[in-house]
């Protein structure tokens, strides 16, 4: 019917008719459709790049120009902050120290009270030092070019712990909460995960049921995995509790958030838990018994739990990938120091092709990284909420690339980088973790990839509504139908050339094609699958990977432009890492976008399936040793 509809207008534009009736034959999203009121469509908008990218639309504002927001005095007050940080980790602060006693040292943690680094984003008029996320992201980084351990107590505690009252507390919980987490000195934690929930936060089995006279809740549950669990005061604490359908009148479980003290009696820690890395940071279960919340302790809305966890995790993530971007610093460095002075077949290493190539990839990973962070940063600062997508993408990508370049540099350094004494063995433990927490990378992938998807079919969806009454909804017609008939008649690639410096137009050529192909790609796969794509995670998890490599080549592309712009001295520099960075990163996106709708890929991912199913079937691998014995 919506192809009939669509040839109707050939008259109009044979090439519009074209290209809108192949996308209308799809029906992906996943938004309920909603009646139309007016010729616009009622599809929310965004400004996130990734987002539109999905839609095969360039959407520049958060990317272009680079981001500045700090004012002089915001500077002024960072540059009295970094080097008190830093001398305190190099002098007061020792890591190993931390590692072998698997707590933070008394001496550390006063330091660190004393520092104000337990509250840095809390308004100073409550206690904190009022810091932009910009400002925390550059004292972040700072932490984890020491100490991860260190790093993750800072983070549980204001980065999640406690970040739920700042984001969504009354006026009266902040002003009761806020100043006990900085000058009083208690620890926050942030209390989600349970035996039977990880990835999946709505199937949380801790509940909490309402008095009958309505003025608390009671609490029964358990979280694991809980950092500063044991040493918590403070608790976000989620939990299901029944809510009242106002329509229906029907009663179900809905997860709300909570504030929860230990002093309200009921709540227990257990035993910190061995790990692998982060040994200095508390984790530990926390179980909670009959306690009694009060009712002026629900943080949001009663059944809105969800959307406080979301944005809790959502606003963090930049913060991670700051804090990363500080140890690939510090781990190169050591690598650098090495191969600058070790002396093999009478050269210097750091004249071997294979030794440069590795310095040369760890300094890309890292200035990918590092400028993701503070782009991030910078629209949170300008006010921004559509960054959901960009944070998930930094804390994907800077949790393994530091995996990276840790490893290359342990691998430079031979046999000393295996040693204790050097500390990148300690380095290697922490950071394994970073891609499992606060989201796993697996899950984050799917994230990106769905969120997208459906943000790019409501659009087309939108659109299909839109031909139910054409003459209405010319505007949006034919506005959504020259975006896509100029992309399939290959009239013209996305261009970011009036965006970036003119040395790098290259590789903003590199990047306009990616992009181009990226949005061909989503809405053939749309057209394919419908609402079964989600099914499809293969197919996913290939549209995240080449969204990441995308965007990512985007905001280098920013940061090197805005360096050659303003003559700052490693703009040449820049430039190099960026065209390098854009000559690797679209030769992935191609690999991954060809992959999509490729039979041989397919079937390899068919096998794939197979082969998974039977070694799970048969509770590890089929096949016998060789030799039968």
């Amino acid at each position: 019917m919506f192809r009939t509809l669509s040839v109707r207008f050939t008259k109009i534009s044979n090439k519009y008719s074209i290209i809108t009736g192949r996308c209308l034959a799809t029906a992906a999203s996943k938004l309920e459709e909603k009646p139309e009121k007016s010729k616009q469509p009622a599809v929310k908008e965004s400004e996130s790049f990734v987002m539109n990218l999905f839609r095969g639309v360039v959407e520049s504002k958060q990317v272009f120009p680079y981001p500045e927001v700090l004012t002089e005095e915001q500077r002024e007050t960072l540059s009295m902050l970094v080097d008190p940080t830093e001398r305190f980790f190099q002098e007061t602060n020792d890591p190993m120290k931390n590692d072998s006693l698997e707590r933070v040292d008394e001496r550390s943690l006063e330091g660190l009270w004393e520092l104000g680094a337990f509250g840095l984003q809390v308004p100073q008029e409550l206690g904190g030092l009022g810091l932009s996320n910009t400002q925390y992201a550059r004292l972040v980084e700072v932490v984890g070019a020491h100490d991860l351990g260190v790093g993750i107590t800072l983070g549980a505690h204001q980065s999640i712990g406690f970040k739920g009252i700042l984001l969504f507390g009354t006026a009266e919980q902040k002003e009761k909460y806020l100043p006990r987490v900085t000058t009083g000195r208690e620890f926050a934690a942030f209390c989600l995960t349970e035996p039977s929930s990880g990835s999946d936060a709505g199937s949380i089995r801790s509940r909490a049921v309402p008095s009958s006279d309505g003025k608390h809740f009671v609490l029964n549950g358990s979280k694991i995995w809980i950092s500063n669990g044991g040493l918590a005061n403070i608790m976000t604490v989620f939990a299901q509790t029944p809510v009242k359908d106002p329509k229906t009148g029907a009663e179900r479980d809905q997860v709300t958030a909570f504030i929860v003290e230990r002093g309200f009696g009921g709540v227990t820690s257990g035993p910190p838990e061995k790990k692998m890395g982060i040994k200095a940071s508390n984790t530990a279960t926390v179980n909670f018994d009959d306690v009694k919340i009060p009712a002026e302790n629900v943080l949001g809305e009663v059944g809105g739990g969800f959307k406080v966890a979301m944005n809790i995790l959502n606003n963090g993530r930049f913060g991670m990938a700051a804090c990363l971007s500080g140890t690939m610093r510090a781990v190169t460095k050591k690598a650098v120091e090495h191969a600058t002075t070790r002396v093999q077949f009478g050269r210097r290493i750091d004249s071997f092709g294979a030794i440069q190539e590795k310095i040369a990839r760890m300094a890309l990973m890292h200035y990918v990284t590092e400028s993701v962070a503070y782009m991030i940063s910078a629209n949170m600062d300008k006010g921004s909420t559509d960054f959901q997508l960009e944070a998930a993408v930094s804390k994907v990508f800077a949790s393994e690339a530091v995996w990276f370049v840790c490893d290359e540099a342990i691998q430079i350094m031979g046999g000393m980088g295996y040693m204790k004494e050097t500390g990148l063995e300690r380095v290697m433990r922490d950071i394994r973790i970073f891609r499992i927490f606060e989201g796993t990378n697996d899950i984050l992938r799917l994230f990106i990839a769905l969120t997208g998807v459906q943000f790019a079919g409501s659009h087309l969806k939108e659109l299909q509504k839109a031909f139910k009454n054409p003459t209405a909804n010319l505007g949006l017609i034919f506005g959504e139908a020259t975006k896509r008939a100029i992309r399939s008649v290959g009239l013209t690639s996305p261009s970011l050339a009036s965006e970036v410096h003119p040395n790098l137009s290259s590789s903003a050529v590199l990047a306009g094609k990616c992009m181009e192909e990226f949005g061909k790609a989503v809405e053939s796969s749309l057209m394919k699958h419908g609402r079964g794509i989600i099914e499809e995670q293969f197919l996913l998890n290939c549209l995240a990977n080449a969204a990441i490599d995308t965007y990512l080549m985007v905001v280098v592309l920013s940061r090197a432009s805005r360096s050659l712009h303003q003559g700052i001295p490693s703009a040449a520099h820049e430039q190099l890492m960026t065209q390098a960075w854009c000559q690797e990163a679209s030769r992935r996106v191609n690999k991954n976008l060809s992959s999509i709708g490729s039979k041989v890929v397919e079937n390899y991912f068919q096998n794939l399936t197979l082969i998974s199913k039977n070694v799970c079937d048969f509770g590890g691998f089929v096949q016998t040793n060789p030799l039968a014995l």
